[in-house]
């Protein structure tokens, strides 16, 4: 079924949305995107059907194991430090002893590391609580947030953010569970205050000018829900599961040079035989053609085709009838087609995120439920 595209007269800076998203859903794909949702939604905390409660929720959670990380001390970690000291502590500094005459005034310069509870990690969960304070509706949990904030400044974590490379760097130990959970709150936390054109000191473009970080957030909430909501019903959950090819003779420079084929989710059944292959694309699932008005975007074909066929042959016996799904989000357009070429099906369907939660959440449950044959 193919539903013609609707036209939208509604501003881009139209309060509650980003572009022709309503931010409510953005905060919906950004709970499913997170590693927060693996963990709560496995311990069968259902949010997705208030979604305009997301921020309160999350700020509740963040709250919360803040709070159990003071009751138990906040983790620490060694800084570099550079000081003038009247001993040696650590390496000493020859060049900057020898410049400003140091020994002569009985001190010597040393490079060293010490202990502090100043680390990029404390820095960032600091930085969420002030943020998420400004998001929620609640003026106790707002409270609550900014209070813990300022425990955190008198403990002595600093207010400077850590930077996107001090995060991605940070590393957990077998100790830092509790940390883990936190930071993934925090992360969310930061995240929910994003998406919103309306005034105030957070910015992001929307959607429609940064496609890059739309499409990452759409194809991380697909995998995400599917990964939190399907194991229980038998399925196996993959994400950028990597393709080989099935190849013959080959020259010593091919590997050198032929692309690589990855996946952005998978899911298998081994009890009932099933393999779909899901691409996910954050663009219209049809365009113009050269002699009709729409037509599906022929490349996005070649390439689900090329991930189920290159398949066959293999070890693998779910990959002899797999499935595949190219699935595109949409504003007000409702495309459901599917066809069997050479034994694999293939459907080729929208998400519309103008709808209400419970909508895109039924529609992704549905989008796995087509006969492969």
């Amino acid at each position: 079924m193919v539903a013609p595209m609707k036209a939208h007269a509604m501003p881009l800076t139209m309060p509650g949305y980003v572009g022709r998203i309503p931010v409510r859903n953005l905060w919906l794909l950004m709970l499913y995107a997170s590693d927060l949702f693996r963990q709560i939604g496995r311990m069968k905390v259902s949010v997705e059907d208030n979604p305009d409660d997301i921020p309160d929720l999350i700020a509740e959670i963040l709250a919360y194991a803040v709070e159990e990380r003071l009751h138990r001390n906040l983790s620490s970690g060694f800084r570099e430090s550079e000081a003038e000291l009247s001993r040696v502590r650590g390496r000493i500094d020859l060049l900057t002893t020898e410049r400003h005459q140091l020994l002569a005034r009985g001190k010597v310069a040393c490079r060293f590391e010490e202990l502090t509870i100043d680390t990029p990690r404390n820095r960032f969960v600091l930085a969420a609580l002030d943020v998420i304070a400004g998001v929620v509706r609640q003026p106790a949990l707002s409270h609550r947030c900014r209070k813990l904030a300022n425990t955190f400044k008198r403990l002595g974590v600093s207010g400077i953010r850590p930077t996107r490379a001090e995060v991605s760097t940070d590393r957990f130990g077998r100790n830092d569970t509790k940390d883990r959970f936190m930071v993934a709150a925090a992360k969310l936390a930061l995240n929910l205050a994003l998406p919103t054109e309306d005034a105030g000191s957070e910015f992001l473009t929307t959607p429609d000018r940064d496609e890059i970080w739309a499409r990452r957030l759409y194809e991380k909430a697909v995998a995400g829900f599917y990964d939190v909501v399907l194991p229980s019903s038998g399925w196996q959950v993959y994400a950028g599961k990597l393709l080989n090819w099935q190849v013959g003779n080959q020259t010593a420079g091919i590997d050198e040079i032929l692309p690589s084929m990855r996946t952005d989710v998978v899911l298998d059944h081994v009890g009932d035989s099933r393999r779909i292959v899901i691409d996910t694309k954050f663009t219209s699932i049809v365009t113009k053609g050269w002699f009709r008005e729409a037509s599906l975007r022929s490349g996005y074909v070649y390439q689900i085709y090329a991930y189920l066929m290159s398949q066959r042959g293999g070890d693998d016996p779910l990959d002899q009838g797999s499935a595949g799904l190219l699935l595109h989000p949409s504003i007000g357009e409702w495309v459901d087609e599917t066809v069997v070429i050479q034994g694999h099906a293939i459907r080729f369907a929208t998400v519309d995120l103008s709808a209400p939660a419970s909508t895109i959440r039924q529609r992704l449950l549905d989008m796995i439920a087509f006969p492969l044959h």
